[in-house]
């Protein structure tokens, strides 16, 4: 049975851990909800799809 709003794949802490931001080299948020990954220096935000994070500054959004 499928869920009708089915959970988004979890990330890896350890990999959050190591994570920067391709841009400037700055500290990533986590955003669980919105599935990003945020970077305040940059105003980006970076999207995870399947539990991947897309770190590549054409993929991310302007915040």
């Amino acid at each position: 049975m499928s869920e009708a709003f089915p959970t988004p794949a979890e990330v890896d802490p350890r990999l959050l851990e190591i994570l920067v931001c391709p841009e400037t080299g700055g500290t990533l948020e986590y955003d669980r909800k919105a599935q990003e990954l945020i970077s305040k220096k940059a105003r980006l935000a970076y999207p995870i799809r399947n539990g991947v994070p897309i770190m590549l500054v054409d993929e991310a959004r302007p915040l």
